[in-house]
This record gives C-alpha cells, sequence and structure tokens, in this order.
C-alpha cells in the first residue's frame, strides 16, 4: 500500500481509500479496501490529527491478513510522523 498525506490546518483528519484495476477485479479491490478502512479504523485513535491521508492499495494486498495490514499501515504512518510514540503495533 501507499500513503499520501497532505497536512492541513484545519482540525480532524479526512481519509480516502482507492483501489485501482491493477489490485485485481471488483472483489479483489473491495476487499482492499475494506482491509484498509478496518485497519485505519483501528488506528485513528492513535493518530495525530491536521491531516488529509489518502491510502491506496497495491496488488498484493487482497491476499494477506488483517493483522498484516495493520502492522503494515502501523509502519507508514510511523514513517509520516503520524502515529503516536506511546502505540505499540505487537
Amino acid at each position: 500500500m501507499v500513503l499520501y498525506v497532505l497536512k492541513s490546518d484545519l482540525p480532524g483528519m479526512h481519509i480516502g481509500v482507492s483501489a485501482g484495476v491493477a489490485v485485481g477485479n471488483a472483489v479483489k479491490r473491495n476487499r482492499a479496501k475494506r482491509l484498509l478502512r478496518a485497519a485505519m479504523n483501528d488506528l485513528i485513535p492513535v493518530t495525530s490529527s491536521g491531516s488529509n491521508l489518502l491510502l491506496a492499495a497495491r496488488a498484493p494486498l487482497p491476499a494477506v491478513t488483517m493483522q498484516q495490514t495493520r502492522k503494515a499501515l502501523s509502519n507508514l504512518l510511523k514513517r509520516a510522523g503520524l502515529l503516536s510514540e506511546a502505540y505499540d503495533d505487537d
């Protein structure tokens, strides 16, 4: 997956989820988007606000588990400096 971040002066956070044709057929694209939404919902409380995020799915995503998706997303958020220091993804 790919994470695009745009800082915003507005409070709160806006999140968009995208899966292109390269991910697979409609069933695979929808699964990829559901995985990203569910993983992000778990991480929203520990993510700093004031940003607009776009999560773009890539081809291997429909085949992975929820735990793998959450761990990969938490790593992306940490690299972007958006995840709380107190969060432990183990």
